[in-house]
């Protein structure tokens, strides 16, 4: 398996492995085309090692409603004891092996995505780790800018332009809207944002798989109009690659997805197929650094646009942030713009919106200091 590698760091060998869930109640759920949140949750890997240096991680967990609670187990059963077992000399190692030894087991009982989903949080938790010994900001580690280009995300099907709006005022500067709500309904909403934002804004669209390849061929023809950016996600990301060809060559809109890929030769083949402009890598849903990495060079090598997806809490969205610049080029990290507490809580201290942007720190590691204490009444026991 080809991973990232870290520069030359003694071993670490990990004393404690953390699992916590928060779940935080929001006024306004988050609708997407196949479910809805009714509040935010969390997985969050905290490690120490014998030195005490401490690495965090996210775990992505949105879907099903109980995904937080049960990826938490997963990690404290199945990972931990294995995590325990050894010294390791690179975050890479660990990534490669526990893949490695829990291959069959994902197979035998059907959770190949929640392992790789737990796997990947953990080696995000690695990498800060190892960086914060180093005493490097993880994005200079890995030879990368600490400018990153973002865009508010999740803009929801009800007024979505009254959002819109609001973070314009906030500083950002592209913007992506989900459809697949009917066709009508979907129009109108591109209308009011490009009213409210002009043509020249970068404006995309996120249909969730939420179509068959004839439906989304009709819809990419009326969305034509509206000069997106991109069209993510049309057809089920497992959709054969004849049906995503023939969606792409129809559509006057160019193609995104990959927060549903998962292994290097996904991405690999994703990058080649000719099908997106755009690909998507979810670092809390596979790969972490490790795997993200990888694919990230494989993507802009094939010249299409590295654009991290992440939906979830504040350490995830740091960690995308220090992806994204550790592989540059082009494109944005997308930043849910529906309210989610845990974003702040949990990031902290979470890089502010200029323009279209945010600027990484100095501080080691991914310089998150998750606020613990503010949200104790908000963690789950699991």
């Amino acid at each position: 398996m080809e991973v990232a590698r870290l520069p030359a760091i003694s071993p670490i060998s990990l004393k404690k492995v953390e699992a916590m869930v928060f779940r935080v109640p929001i006024a306004k759920p988050v609708i997407t085309s196949f479910g809805v949140m009714h509040d935010r949750p969390s997985v969050i890997v905290r490690l120490e090692d014998d030195r005490g240096a401490v690495g965090w991680g996210e775990v992505w967990c949105n879907y099903p409603s109980v995904g937080a609670e049960h990826r938490a187990r997963v990690l404290q059963s199945v990972v931990a004891p294995l995590l325990l077992e050894r010294t390791w000399h690179e975050p890479a190692e660990a990534f490669v092996e526990l893949s490695r030894k829990l291959h069959v087991l994902g197979v035998q009982c059907g959770e190949e995505g929640t392992l790789a989903q737990v796997i990947a949080g953990v080696d995000v938790a690695l990498w800060d780790l190892a960086a914060r010994r180093l005493d490097q900001p993880l994005w200079r580690l890995l030879g990368g800018t600490p400018e990153i280009a973002v865009y508010a995300s999740g803009l929801n099907p009800v007024e979505p332009e009254k959002l819109a709006a609001q973070k314009r005022a906030e500083g950002y500067r592209a913007f992506k809207l989900k459809v697949g709500f009917g066709l009508d309904r979907d129009l109108a909403n591109l209308r009011a944002l490009r009213d409210l934002l002009g043509a020249a804004t970068p404006l995309m669209a996120d249909a969730n798989q939420a179509w068959g390849a004839d439906a989304a061929i009709a819809a990419a023809g009326e969305f034509a109009g509206y000069a997106l950016d991109w069209l993510e996600e049309p057809i089920a990301a497992d959709g054969t690659p004849a049906d995503w060809q023939r969606v792409a060559a129809a559509s006057q809109i160019p193609l995104a997805g990959g927060e549903n890929m998962r292994g290097l030769a996904a991405f690999e083949a994703a990058a080649k197929s000719g099908v997106f402009a755009v690909i998507q890598p979810d670092l809390g849903k596979w790969g972490g650094f490790s795997g993200c990495l990888a694919a990230g060079r494989r993507i802009r090598e094939a010249g299409r646009l590295f654009c991290p997806h992440w939906l979830g809490g504040g350490v995830g969205l740091v960690a995308s942030f220090h992806l994204k610049g550790a592989i540059g080029g082009g494109g944005f990290v997308e930043v849910d713009a529906n309210d989610n507490p845990l974003r702040e809580a949990l990031g902290r201290p979470l890089p502010a919106v200029h323009d279209g942007g945010i600027v990484l720190g100095e501080r080691p590691g991914l310089a998150v200091e998750p606020d613990l204490a503010g949200l104790k009444d908000f963690r789950v026991a699991v």
